[in-house]
């Protein structure tokens, strides 16, 4: 009984004490592409994404109600980082769905200004706002509408003490008069948050954030991998277990030297089902400098297969360059990317749960075969053209006849002049689980199966690789059909001894199949890629690896090629579009569409649909 008055007394004092206006919430999920789209028209960086941000802990004044729930001491807080705009995951701020939508487009305006470089923080951040609105004056009207709500929402400054009322009152006169405060008055605290304000990770009004506080990621571990909301600031801290501690124990407890195990019982390798949401609630990351390894580290980078168990390589590979998007120059033969063969493959037939789709696929793709047809009013031919013989008939008794006559017709074949290199991620994301019954893995090798069924059918050249990368002196790119073999159960056989590889060194294993692609006399060239967000273990990772896929595109384009992206990542829409370009991408929302889709965006492609 006491247990569930508790439970309702604490769901109603939550309750009261909350603020915001949930019936007119407005989420990031629905406005990010609108936003996006804003954000490039106004020049900003083409590689500046938009992610939710972290709830960050505030010692924001509360009332007595968020007191005796607990609430009020998290706040989401907009802010700008180089290559990244993080905004609240959702606004609630004032009563109007109206208002909130329009709060999100000001503080997608406001980040279009460079990052300041004032030492003062508070000058930058007011210098910064009155510089938008001298660049948009068309906004003065919404910036004000936003300035006056969001001061009603905070109340009367008449009922905080002295010397916080004199904050309150110099942020409400901000508000209103940009750059009429040269600073905040001192007072003890932090004063409540300003959603019109860009802040920095650490809460601190839109200054350049801090060097000695990394802004990372924290690395996913052993077990089942968890996708985390937003991001978190880390910082080193010393390893407790380091220093031989004080013995608390009596040494005459040991038997004997040789049976002492030095193992820290104070670490658990076990996986925390409740590290995500316990991650949640931190506001930083400590990352202990630890001699020691723990074990999902292990797992995560030496659980490599032995030469004996590995794929059979074809050679020693090719060097190929990187774009140092800091540089802004090529780095020459800085990867190097191995041909491989699936180890294990034997040959075997189409998978049977196949054979149905397989069927309706090659009957459409052999109707698209080049077929042979007449050509009539010829020189020369096999047979007498008979529309051409009754023209010059008619034309010769009007006295108007060629002395050279075209009076015969003949057969001749059409062929379409084009080649597809199939490029399939076969990173570690292929592992997850697509549904409950199939893997990535699964419906990848399923898509290579019914693509090359389709494509033999409408006899078109062809070829098949899979890549996945370990740091840049190991880019893995696995054959599985080339230009010259021939389609049958050989291929079927490595197509299904393909298996997850390692992670997602893009740039490499473009240029590799732009490098195959040049070398086909063909009139069009397309690289379809089934992708996964470019990364690796080393510095190929965000903005770094991203850049770099962007520039190996951009090489495919200049020698020809055609590239076409499809994938099942949900949050691609997000960076496909800068190394694509809007109509070159397709994300679907299940994975089970892939293989039916991959064929039928074949023809969209090659203008087989109207054939």
């Amino acid at each position: 009984m006491e247990e569930a008055v508790g439970i309702r007394w604490h769901r109603l004092v939550t309750r009261l004490a909350s603020r915001g206006y949930p019936a007119a919430r407005v989420t990031l999920e629905t406005e990010g592409p609108r936003l996006a789209l804003i954000l490039r028209a106004l020049g900003s960086d083409a590689a500046l994404s938009i992610k939710a941000s972290s709830e960050r802990s505030l010692r924001v004044r509360r009332p007595l109600l968020q007191r005796l729930a607990g609430t009020g001491r998290r706040h989401a807080l907009a802010w700008r980082e180089p290559d990244s705009l993080h905004l609240p995951a959702q606004l609630q701020v004032f009563a109007e769905a109206r208002l909130n939508r329009e709060l999100y487009l000001w503080l997608t305006v406001l980040a279009s200004e460079p990052l300041p470089t004032a030492d003062d923080a508070w000058r930058a951040s007011q210098a910064r706002i009155l510089a938008t609105l001298a660049r948009f004056p068309g906004l003065r009207g919404l910036y004000h509408r936003l300035a006056q709500a969001l001061i009603d929402e905070r109340g009367d400054p008449a009922s905080l003490p002295r010397n916080q009322r004199e904050r309150e009152v110099c942020i409400q006169t901000e508000l209103l008069q940009p750059g009429s405060q040269s600073q905040l008055p001192p007072a003890p605290g932090e004063p409540l948050p300003v959603p019109l304000w860009l802040y920095t990770a650490d809460g601190n009004v839109d200054a350049v954030p801090p060097a000695t506080q990394a802004q990372v990621e924290s690395p996913p571990a052993g077990g089942q991998i968890r996708q985390g909301k937003g991001r978190k600031q880390a910082r080193y801290v010393d390893d407790p277990g380091r220093e031989n501690g004080l013995m608390i124990f009596r040494l005459e407890s040991l038997f004997s030297w040789s049976e002492f195990v030095p193992v820290d019982r104070c670490q658990d390798d076990r996986e925390d089902l409740d590290a995500e949401s316990t991650a949640a609630d931190l506001d930083f990351l400590s990352l202990a400098r630890s001699r020691s390894t723990s074990a999902s580290r292990i797992k995560l980078d030496l659980d490599l297969p032995s030469a004996a168990e590995d794929d059979l390589p074809l050679g020693e590979g090719c060097r190929y360059p990187e774009w140092d998007w800091r540089k802004r120059q090529l780095l020459p033969d800085h990867c190097s990317v191995v041909p491989l063969l699936p180890r294990g493959a034997e040959a075997a037939p189409l998978p049977p749960r196949l054979a149905s789709l397989a069927s309706s696929l090659r009957r459409r793709f052999e109707g698209l075969r080049p077929q042979r047809a007449w050509l009539g009013r010829q020189a020369s031919g096999s047979q007498l053209d008979l529309q051409a013989c009754l023209a010059y008939t008619c034309q010769r008794q009007r006295g108007n006849a060629d002395s050279q006559p075209l009076l015969w017709r003949s057969q001749v074949g059409r062929q379409r002049d084009l080649a597809c290199l199939m490029l399939a991620d076969l990173s570690l994301s292929t592992e997850a689980w697509a549904d409950d019954r199939y893997q990535v893995i699964d419906v990848i090798r399923d898509s290579l199966h019914l693509f090359g069924e389709a494509l033999h059918a409408g006899q078109d050249s062809f070829a098949m690789y899979g890549f996945s990368s370990r740091r840049r002196n190991h880019v893995r790119f696995s054959l599985i059909k080339n230009f010259d073999e021939a389609w049958g159960d050989a291929i079927h056989g490595r197509i299904q001894a393909l298996k997850p590889g390692y992670y997602t060194r893009m740039g490499a294993a473009i240029r590799q199949a732009t490098d195959i692609l040049r070398e086909r006399p063909a009139e069009q060239r397309l690289l379809l890629l089934t992708d996964g967000k470019p990364n690796d273990l080393d510095i190929y990772e965000g903005r770094y690896g991203m850049e770099d896929t962007r520039h190996a595109l951009r090489e495919a384009r200049q020698a020809g090629v055609q590239p076409f992206c499809v994938t099942i990542d949900q949050q691609a829409s997000d960076y496909l579009p800068y190394l694509f370009g809007q109509g070159h991408y397709r994300v679907i929302r299940r994975a089970a569409e892939l293989p039916e889709l991959l064929p039928r965006l074949y023809l969209l492609l090659t203008g087989g649909a109207g054939r």
